[in-house]
């Protein structure tokens, strides 16, 4: 188990690094050789590192003794000790790799420079170019290396999960970008990895911590209802263990019963998840029972339910069913004493150790004295090898990282094929990525999905248990909807690799054509007209404007990424582009309103104009009027492109503010051919993007059938506005729905 401390052993609150006492300390399960080694990596990493010092005020030793301590409880060997000591040396000083190896060996030196090379990671995801062909495939190259060298040796990554640990602990001395930046990758990035290799106290911090800076309200306000209800939990948890030793002994069953820490970035995510409050979360209050046997963990699973009514569908069977990692427990939710929800954990002694330490449990003995093979090792292994193969569909290191969030879930759906093979899947997982799992062309070919024997979508999200049949066309014809992610069609960035893999094969003529033709109808459907591309090519990175087309087309590019750059760029551009001469002053301090911020001239009345009805992320310009203060329009409303001359002074520059609640009125025009269900369908999707609909007209014309609906909604931006308007135009008849203007 990894203890979490602050300061190394090494120094106390305000004294100097004690470095005999921090070896000795650190040493305890070493030989005397071993010692000696630890020792003189310490004073090489003391004189190499002398005169620097971290952001906290400390010397930065401190650092490379803290994550040789959590590397040295994760059980290591010597060698994965000195690496840790030393794995800032060969990147922060003038040390060489031939010199580490003369005074180390080749074992260190090579994790050592494992190390360094993984701290490209993050360099790769902020120097993407994302589009420059030669530049984007040296990246994807250098990523493949990366993976190369953590499956040949893994306890690099664990060296490189330690160092993170530690920055993660201190992040607190770095600026607020730094913290949000550092924050979010270890969320992508080093909590996945530590998830998929079993080793779930590394993972938990890095996710409580990461969650600390991201999102520091939600974090102290679940910190602050944990802490509140501390000593009320802490009896009820002993009035649990009590009960449960006396049945156990009962049955002699040797049972350690423990109180289970609940970690706030889980409470977090299963109220995110279940649109649940915190009071709903069952396992507030949890205990952990470990055993010698797996048949008593089954035996005490009788017991529990025995003793306590069992609450429906919280029950996990992870020992038949082990997670993708390996974790192997009983989980189930019962009412315990004084009616209050509880959640037990069942396992053995070394289904803990395996749970806890992951693939770092292999290396619990010296090398050399491992007396069998260690299947779970060898498991995770093959999932950083499979990887590997991820090259010749993943193009850009953006999309690696997308493919391993995805990759890496931590939730996890089984499904069947007609034979009975077991398919395991992410959560939210649909019957398209079911079938491009299966494999690649029955992707390409999928036409329809069967669900237990009945028809459903492409889109249909699957379960547990779900028996699933794929059907498909002779030829392959994927279509270009299945990688807007927006359209649902698929879940795992795996599938959509393998979509944009085909489209970027095809012709580059036609993928000009695809990606024009669908940027022409997104911004006809938002209403976004007389608009320059040209502006945006550098803030995308793209050489010109049919190199952006065919990205768009084969699937490199979304739509909705265009049309964010389109509205990020300065007001003033983007005014100057309607020639608008828009009246403007100096810069002040500027007064934030509910919804839109005035340059330099304090606060003022303001109102939106009901004859273009703008929303953020609009484009916008302000009208003065006379006694109703100032009116905001679209700079491409038609009131505004005709005014006369001579009110054409009373235009003022405008931009949104900074309020995150308010919702905005927009009109929208469906026409479709009609059918029954067609309204109630459009109102369900509608519900589920959670957009309240304030008004609707009807009309169908009896000659050609077709329902002219008019809709009045409220939505919070113009994103929200172009994912409805998309899912709207995928339902079955709908001919075009688009924003009126």
């Amino acid at each position: 188990m990894v203890t979490r401390t602050e300061k190394s052993r090494a120094q106390d609150a305000g004294k100097a690094l004690d470095l005999p006492f921090w070896v000795n300390a650190i040493s305890e399960r070493f030989d005397e050789s071993d010692k000696q080694r630890i020792f003189s990596a310490v004073q090489l990493a003391d004189k190499l590192h002398a005169g620097q010092i971290r952001e906290s005020g400390e010397p930065y030793l401190t650092h490379c003794l803290a994550v040789a301590e959590i590397v040295q409880q994760l059980n290591l060997d010597t060698d994965s000790v000195l690496a840790a000591i030393l794995h800032d040396s060969l990147e922060d000083t003038n040390i060489s790799l031939e010199e580490l190896t003369d005074k180390f060996g080749e074992v260190v030196s090579r994790r050592v420079d494992g190390v360094t090379k993984m701290g490209k990671i993050d360099e790769i995801r902020q120097s993407d170019p994302d589009q420059q062909e030669n530049t984007s495939s040296v990246h994807t190259e250098n990523l493949r290396k990366l993976l190369l060298a953590m499956a040949e040796d893994v306890r690099v990554v664990l060296i490189k999960l330690a160092d993170r640990l530690h920055n993660m602990r201190t992040l607190k001395y770095l600026s607020e970008e730094k913290q949000q930046r550092i924050a979010r990758e270890t969320l992508d990035i080093y909590a996945p990895l530590a998830n998929q290799l079993g080793i779930w106290q590394i993972k938990w911090e890095l996710e409580d911590l990461s969650l600390r800076y991201l999102n520091p309200d939600e974090y102290r306000r679940i910190a602050a209802l944990l802490d509140g209800k501390r000593i009320d939990r802490e009896k009820h948890i002993e009035e649990v263990k009590v009960q449960l030793s006396s049945l156990c002994e009962e049955e002699n069953i040797q049972a350690e019963i423990t109180g289970r820490p609940k970690h706030i970035y889980s409470i977090w995510r299963k109220m995110q998840r279940k649109q649940i409050g915190f009071n709903q979360v069952f396992d507030i209050q949890a205990v952990r029972v470990l055993v010698n046997k797996t048949s008593e963990c089954y035996a005490v699973l009788g017991m529990v339910h025995g003793l306590w009514q069992h609450i429906p569908k919280e029950f996990d069977d992870y020992i038949a069913h082990p997670k993708s990692n390996n974790y192997r427990s009983l989980h189930t939710a019962v009412i315990g004493p004084g009616s209050r929800p509880l959640e037990v954990q069942i396992r053995t002694h070394e289904m803990h150790e395996h749970a806890e330490l992951g693939v770092a449990a292999h290396w619990r003995y010296k090398e050399g004295r491992q007396q069998k093979s260690d299947a779970a090792f060898e498991h995770k292994i093959n999932w950083l090898r499979q990887l590997l193969e991820w090259k010749e569909e993943e193009t850009t290191a953006d999309a690696f990282v997308d493919r391993f969030r995805s990759e890496a879930k931590e939730e996890r759906i089984y499904v069947m094929t007609p034979k009975g093979r077991v398919i395991d899947l992410p959560a939210d997982s649909t019957g398209l990525d079911f079938a491009y799992h299966v494999h690649t062309d029955i992707g390409h070919r999928c036409r329809g999905v069967k669900i237990n024997g009945h028809m459903v979508s492409l889109k249909h999200k699957l379960d547990t248990g779900d028996q699933v049949e794929v059907l498909t066309a002779k030829y392959p014809s994927p279509s270009r909807d299945w990688i807007n992610p927006d359209l649902g069609y698929l879940a795992t960035s795996r599938a959509r690799a393998k979509v944009r893999h085909w489209f970027r094969s095809m012709d580059r003529d036609i993928n000009i054509d695809a990606g024009r033709a669908s940027l022409e109808a997104e911004l006809k459907r938002l209403g976004i007209r007389n608009v320059s591309l040209e502006p945006i090519l550098q803030k995308l990175n793209y050489k010109n404007i049919d190199t952006m087309m065919a990205a768009i087309g084969h699937g490199d590019l979304h739509v909705s990424s265009v049309i964010n750059a389109l509205t990020d760029l300065t007001q003033d551009k983007n005014i100057e582009a309607f020639n608008l001469p828009v009246r403007r002053q100096r810069r002040k301090d500027l007064p934030v309103q509910d919804e839109v911020t005035i340059e330099g001239v304090g606060n003022l009345l303001t109102q939106f104009a009901k004859c273009c009805h703008p929303v953020p992320q609009d484009l916008i310009v302000g009208y003065i009027t006379q006694g109703r203060g100032v009116t905001i329009h679209r700079t491409d409303c038609a009131n505004i492109l005709h005014l006369k001359e001579m009110d054409q002074s009373r235009l003022i520059e405008v931009d949104w503010g900074r309020s995150q609640d308010q919702l905005f009125p927009v009109e929208v025009e469906a026409m479709a051919y009609d059918r029954q269900g067609l309204l109630r369908d459009i109102s369900a999707e509608l519900t589920n993007q959670k957009i309240n609909v304030i008004g609707v007209t009807t009309h169908t014309d009896k000659k050609d059938m077709l329902a002219r609906m008019h809709l009045k909604l409220e939505v919070a931006n113009i994103e929200q506005l172009s994912k409805v308007l998309k899912r709207i135009s995928q339902l079955r008849n709908v001919v075009e729905v688009r924003r009126k203007v």
